[in-house]
C-alpha cells in the first residue's frame, strides 16, 4: 500500500471521528458509530459498552461525555495495571479507557492517551480537567509515530483501533520502540475469520473506517507482532462478540466475517 493511499485512509478515518467527537454519542446518528455494538439501533453508549466486557462501576467512573461507545472489548480489564505504572493508549479518543486505567496505576503512575484527530483530544483534556485527573495527558500523533520517548512505557493499551491503521506492522514497531524491557501489550481488536464477499470489497474505502475492512487475520498479527520483537504473544478470538458486530453493518452478517480477539505479548528482556 503506498503512502498516498495511507494518507487517504487515515484522512477518512480522522474525518469520521473528527465528526463523532463532535456530535458525541449521538444516538440520532447512529450510522456513525459504526465501530460500536450500538450502531444500528437505539441503545446508548453505556449499553453499547456493557456488551462489550464494561462493569455498571467502571461506566459510572469516569466523566460524563468520556464513553462514545466505541470499541471491541474492554483492554484494561486484560493489562493486569499496577500502581506506579506508565500507560499509554493507542487511540484515545474520549479518554474513557485511560480514565480507567488511571485509578489503577495511581498518582505514582501516568496514563498517555494518543489520537490522531485533534476534536478528540480536545475532548479527552476537556474531560480529565472535569474529573480532575492530573495523571492523565493527552497527546496528539499518530499511532504508527508515537509521540513516546524510547523504553518509557510499562503497558500499552488499544480498544478496536489498530485495525485502522493502513500499516499494522509499523504501529507494533512503535509499541516495542516504546515498551521497557518486559513491558507488555494489552489489545482488543478485531480480527477478519473468512474472505470478504465481493460486495463488501467493493465498499472497503466506506468500510474501512468501521473497523472492518482494515482488520487482519490471526496468523497475520501474529506475524506482525513477531517481526516487531515481541514474545509471549496470545491472540484470543471471542466467539461471542458475534452477537454485536452484527450490529455494526446490519443486513450483511459481517459477523461471518470478523470478530473481537484480545491480543497479548511482552517484549523480552
Amino acid at each position: 500500500m503506498n503512502e498516498l493511499k495511507h494518507d487517504n485512509i487515515r484522512q477518512q478515518v480522522r474525518t469520521r471521528y473528527r465528526d463523532i467527537s463532535l456530535q458525541g454519542a449521538n444516538r440520532d446518528n447512529p450510522s456513525n458509530l459504526c465501530c460500536s455494538p450500538a450502531a444500528g439501533c437505539c441503545t446508548s453508549a453505556d449499553e453499547a459498552s456493557s456488551r462489550v466486557g464494561y462493569t455498571a462501576e467502571e461506566l459510572g467512573s469516569v466523566p460524563e461525555g468520556s464513553n462514545l461507545g466505541l470499541g471491541c472489548g474492554n483492554p484494561q480489564a486484560i493489562a493486569s495495571l499496577q500502581p506506579g505504572e506508565v500507560v499509554v493508549d493507542l487511540g484515545s479518543g474520549g479518554g474513557f479507557d485511560c480514565f480507567l486505567a488511571a485509578r489503577q496505576v495511581g498518582e505514582s503512575g501516568r496514563v498517555i492517551g494518543v489520537d490522531m484527530t485533534p476534536e478528540m483530544i480536545s475532548r479527552a483534556r476537556m474531560n480529565a480537567s472535569r474529573g480532575f485527573y492530573t495523571n492523565t495527558e493527552f497527546r496528539l500523533g499518530e499511532i504508527e509515530h508515537l509521540p513516546i520517548a524510547d523504553r518509557s512505557v510499562d503497558v500499552i493499551m488499544s480498544n478496536c483501533v489498530i485495525n485502522l491503521s493502513p500499516d499494522q506492522p509499523q504501529v507494533f514497531r512503535e509499541a516495542f520502540r516504546v515498551l521497557k524491557a518486559g513491558g507488555r501489550v494489552a489489545v482488543t481488536d478485531v480480527v477478519m475469520t473468512a474472505d470478504l464477499p465481493e460486495e463488501l470489497k467493493a465498499a472497503e474505502s466506506d468500510l474501512y473506517s468501521c473497523c472492518i475492512t482494515g482488520a487482519s487475520r490471526i496468523e497475520e498479527l501474529h506475524e506482525m507482532l513477531v517481526k516487531a520483537g515481541f514474545t509471549q504473544i496470545t491472540i484470543e478470538p471471542k466467539d461471542d462478540s458475534r452477537a454485536f458486530i452484527k450490529d455494526w453493518v446490519p443486513g450483511v452478517s459481517i459477523e461471518q466475517y470478523i470478530m473481537s480477539a484480545v491480543i497479548q505479548a511482552v517484549k523480552p528482556y
